[in-house]
């Protein structure tokens, strides 16, 4: 018992895995508690509605941020100890946000009615659209604060931060649900940004302060050029992404039916939910690691390393979800009759997806823009055109098999470019 308290002691990964999975599994329990209520309350169709909203949020939080979450990871991981340009690199940032959130804010209010159509079918919704215009700036500060912590390699205040904003966006979800049924709900989850917001201040607000001050910032952005090539790997990697499951929900609604779409997006609460496990280490170990590896060797060590230490938990924790399909049905999804056959299709596409995305994030670790742009929109379009010809085949089944099949393709791509880029990284430094 000493020894292995002493193995996760000196190992950073271990000790950020092992915290993030206690938090996950507070997060998880309030999250299926959750969705059992929802499906039980909204059943099939009104799933499918907030997934609807919530893509549209993902959208909002890169958009108003002009997508520079990882380039905040990335430079703040670089310069945290560097003054003068920690102090240039939040002017830029806090530029970004202004512009973005204005932008964002302008698109949404003038187009309110074509949006709320297009999300639910009619204008039942439409006071929820309205308000969410007046969000995205502070959905936007959330993201950048978000993205300050990760850089920081702040590991416990974040697992406090995303564990206290949950539990109180929960509270808030089941009072409006109870109270205002699916149009309670759906106001619940565009107001919790403003929850997330307050914890962080108080949570990380000492912090935050020690190293961005409000009077250093200016109005000149240095780090224009750097974070315009993470807005396009943004734009990339989340808007397009929740685009197409915009678009594939409503797809599946028109050649099948809404209960299918809600089947889809049940299946797809739950793989999200076992793969923000992964998503945290990512954004708070992998990027600031990978950002100080300069050669394939220690790449390499560090792939495995990061494989042997998460890759079995992944593998054990999915065949089990999967063995314990029809329970987690019955506690979660009671009544979704069509949701067990997604399982399989899912669980092995999350897991070639979890070892692709570790190698991917040398693309946002070394900003290597052409590369990460042409292999997402490789796997996208690979994932959007398989879905649109095999749900007319198999319903809601044909999307995760989809999905299946653009995470091989997808792993397979990344390996050979990640390969071809150290390969001529080597070629350079001997010629």
């Amino acid at each position: 018992m000493m020894n292995f308290k002493s193995v996760i002691k000196n190992n950073l990964l271990l000790k950020i895995t092992s915290l993030n999975a206690i938090v996950i599994v507070f997060r998880l329990i309030i999250s299926l508690f959750i969705q059992r209520l929802l499906a039980i309350m909204v059943g099939e169709a009104g799933i499918a509605k907030i997934g609807q909203l919530r893509n549209l949020i993902q959208i909002i939080t890169s958009s108003s941020t002009l997508g520079t979450f990882n380039g905040v990871i990335k430079y703040v991981s670089e310069y945290k100890e560097n003054k003068e340009k920690i102090d240039g690199l939040f002017s830029s940032i806090f530029g970004f946000l202004f512009i973005g959130s204005v932008i964002t804010s302008g698109v949404l209010y003038y187009n309110v009615t074509f949006i709320t159509t297009e999300l639910f079918g009619d204008l039942e919704f439409v006071d929820v659209i309205r308000c969410l215009t007046l969000l995205p700036l502070i959905i936007g500060l959330n993201r950048v604060f978000y993205g300050i912590v990760n850089g920081l390699t702040e590991y416990k205040t974040f697992a406090k931060i995303d564990l206290f904003s949950n539990v109180l966006s929960a509270l808030l979800l089941v009072i409006c649900l109870y109270q205002f049924n699916l149009k309670g709900v759906l106001f619940a989850i565009i107001i919790a940004p403003i929850i997330q917001l307050v914890i962080i201040l108080y949570v990380f607000g000492a912090t935050l302060n020690k190293y961005f001050k409000l009077k250093s910032l200016d109005f000149k952005i240095p780090f224009a050029k750097e974070l315009l090539a993470f807005t396009l790997m943004s734009i990339i990697s989340t808007v397009l992404l929740n685009y197409i499951e915009l678009d594939l929900r409503i797809i599946i609604t028109d050649k099948i039916n809404i209960d299918e779409a809600g089947y889809w997006t049940a299946m797809n609460f739950i793989s999200k939910n076992y793969m923000a496990f992964s998503s945290s280490l990512f954004t708070l170990y992998v990027i600031p690691k990978f950002a100080r590896i300069h050669t394939l060797p220690l790449f390499k060590k560090e792939v495995i390393n990061i494989y042997k230490t998460i890759l079995p938990l992944f593998g054990i924790g999915m065949l089990l979800v999967y063995l314990f399909r029809r329970v987690f049905i019955e506690l979660i999804y009671p009544d979704f009759t069509g949701l067990e056959p997604l399982f399989k299709w899912q669980l092995l596409g999350d897991f070639v997806r979890l070892a692709a995305l570790v190698i991917s994030h040398q693309f946002l670790a070394k900003k290597m823009v052409g590369s990460f742009v042409v292999t997402e929109l490789i796997s996208l379009g690979v994932f959007y055109f398989l879905s649109k010809n095999l749900v007319v085949l198999y319903g809601a089944e044909g999307v995760v098999m989809a999905h299946f099949y653009r995470c091989l393709i997808y792993f397979i791509i990344i390996i050979c470019t990640i390969w071809f880029y150290f390969f001529k990284l080597e070629k350079k430094k001997t010629s």
